[in-house]
């Protein structure tokens, strides 16, 4: 059975369990679970899903919001939303914000799956190259790992978009705000502190490959790849 890997967008701390739980113990597949609109947003754009879950009414950004952002900035994976608003202006609303598909609630968890797997047989090309290479070492967006020859160690998904951000950027000096913007959303109530502590683990793993030096701190800015 091919693995999938979903992310979930979802508020509802008992829905999001039983989701996950579900896909996961049927062996669908793996399952980033977020519970809001910033954070659907920053792990598509960091990564590649099969499917993207987004339920309509998420804390800051609606997953409508996050869905048409998406769209607007290219990502091109399939986009499932999840909504008690029944009503057919609703449902087209939600299509034309970029969604493939469109799920009101209560649904039935048997349902759920279909339709995902209904989603999963398209054919989405992903957003950025499937293997980013950066001296000699093999980053895989979909399954987060970083390798060298037969070595793979898995990233955590900030350590991933932490690295993958400085690799879009590689050269250029990216500021604490900046990253903390990107990756944990411009209202998190996180300080920048978290960035540090983030390379610092990127850097132990980096280090596994003896390649922890291609992260250079800049006094007073924040970091660079080189």
């Amino acid at each position: 059975m091919t693995k999938h890997r979903i992310l979930l967008a979802e508020d509802d701390p008992l829905l999001g369990e039983l989701v996950v739980h579900m896909l996961e113990k049927t062996g669908f597949g793996t399952v980033d679970w977020v519970e809001n609109g910033e954070e659907a947003y920053e792990y598509c754009m960091g990564s590649h899903y099969d499917v993207a879950v987004l339920d309509w009414m998420l804390p800051g950004w609606t997953g409508l919001s996050a869905c048409k952002k998406l769209r607007e900035n290219g990502y091109t994976g399939a986009i499932l939303m999840l909504t008690a608003k029944d009503a057919l202006r609703d449902r087209v609303q939600g299509l034309d914000a970029g969604a493939d598909d469109y799920l009101v609630k209560p649904f039935e968890l048997e349902e759920l799956q279909a339709r995902l797997r209904a989603l999963c047989r398209r054919n989405y090309a992903p957003l950025l190259e499937e293997i980013a290479e950066l001296d000699g070492l093999h980053l895989n967006r979909s399954s987060l790992t970083l390798s060298l020859e037969d070595e793979v160690i898995q990233l955590s998904p900030r350590e991933f978009q932490m690295l993958d951000l400085l690799l879009r950027n590689r050269g250029a000096a990216l500021s604490r705000e900046l990253v903390l913007e990107r990756i944990w959303g411009y209202d998190s109530d996180v300080s920048t502190k978290i960035v540090d502590a983030t390379i610092k683990l990127l850097r132990k793993k980096l280090e596994l490959f003896n390649r922890q030096h291609l992260i250079h701190s800049i006094r007073g800015v924040g970091y660079k790849l080189e």
